[in-house]
C-alpha cells in the first residue's frame, strides 16, 4: 500500500491567464485517478495550487510582497477575496471527487496556518492524523503575518515539504504540472528542449519564471521544495498532470515518463 502526496499545479486545473476559469477536464481525470488510487487500497494527501483563482490578484495587489500604507484598503479587500477565491476552487475540487463517492476534508491554511514559506507556523496534525478513509485537501493561500508585513502568500509548494517531512507514512511525493512532462532542459516554449529524468540540486536548471501570473516563484520554488523532500521520501517526481495515467504506472511499475528528483 503507498500512502501517495500529491500536488495539483495551479496551471493544471485552471486556466491561469483567464480569471477563476477551471479546467473542468483535468479536474474530472485527476478525480478519477484518485478513486483508482483509492480503490487499489492506497492512501492519498492532496495539495492544489491556486492558478487563476488565485495569482491574479494576488499580483495586482502585490499581496506576496506584504502590507503598502498607500494600498493597503485595497489589498485588505483583495486578501478577503483571494480566500473566498480559494474556497471556492477547493470546493469545486472536492465536488468532483463527491461524484465518486470519494470523501474528502478541507484544510484552509488561512484558517490554521501563518507566515510564509516553509518554515510557516500552524498545527498540521489535524491533516497528519487524518482518517483513512477521508481525502485531506489543502492548498495555497493567503495567510496572516506578523507585522510589518500583516498578510502574505502560503505557496502549496511550502505546504508539500512540510507534509513530506512530518507524515511518516508518505511513500511518493508527485508533484503534477499543467504544461510538461517533468523538468525540462530548456524552458517549455524552447523547440531543442529536452525532458530531464532525474535531477538533483547539484545540477543546473534552465527555466524560466513567468512573473506576469505567477506569485509564488514557479518550477525554482517547486524544485528547491521537491529536493527538500527527496531526503526524506523515496519516490519524488514531477510528472504531466494531463496524463495521471503515468502516476499510476509509476506505483505499479516503479518507473514512468517524468523527472525523478534525488538527493
Amino acid at each position: 500500500m503507498a500512502h501517495v502526496l500529491m500536488k495539483f499545479g495551479g496551471g493544471l486545473i485552471t486556466t491561469k491567464s483567464k480569471m477563476k476559469t477551471i479546467d473542468e477536464m483535468a479536474i474530472a481525470k485527476l478525480s478519477g485517478l484518485i478513486k483508482q488510487l483509492l480503490d487499489s487500497d492506497n492512501r492519498v494527501t492532496i495539495v492544489h495550487g491556486a492558478g487563476s483563482f488565485g495569482h491574479l490578484k494576488a499580483k495586482e495587489w502585490k499581496i506576496a510582497e506584504g502590507a503598502k500604507p498607500s494600498i493597503l484598503m485595497e489589498q485588505k479587500q483583495a486578501v478577503k477575496s483571494i480566500r473566498a477565491d480559494m474556497l471556492e476552487l477547493n470546493r469545486l475540487l472536492c465536488d468532483s471527487l463527491t461524484t465518486l463517492d470519494i470523501d474528502s476534508q478541507s484544510f484552509p491554511p488561512s484558517q490554521w496556518a501563518t507566515e510564509v514559506g516553509p518554515n510557516f507556523l500552524g498545527d498540521l496534525t489535524p491533516i497528519v492524523n487524518c482518517d483513512d478513509s477521508v481525502v485531506p485537501i489543502t492548498f495555497g493561500d493567503v495567510v496572516n503575518c506578523s507585522e510589518p508585513n500583516l498578510f502574505g502568500i502560503l505557496s502549496g509548494d511550502d505546504l508539500m515539504v512540510r507534509l513530506g517531512k512530518e507524515i511518516s507514512t508518505i511513500t511518493h511525493c508527485i508533484f503534477l504540472l499543467g504544461d510538461t512532462e517533468g523538468l525540462l532542459s530548456a524552458p517549455p516554449s524552447d523547440p531543442n528542449s529536452e525532458l530531464v529524468p532525474i535531477w538533483n540540486s547539484k545540477m543546473p536548471i534552465s527555466g524560466e519564471h513567468d512573473k506576469q501570473q505567477d506569485v509564488t516563484g514557479g518550477i525554482f520554488l517547486k524544485l528547491n521544495s521537491a529536493s527538500k523532500i527527496s531526503r526524506v521520501v523515496e519516490n519524488v517526481w514531477f510528472i504531466d498532470g494531463r496524463k495521471p495515467e503515468r502516476v499510476l504506472e509509476l506505483l505499479n511499475s516503479g518507473n514512468t515518463r517524468g523527472t525523478q528528483i534525488v538527493p
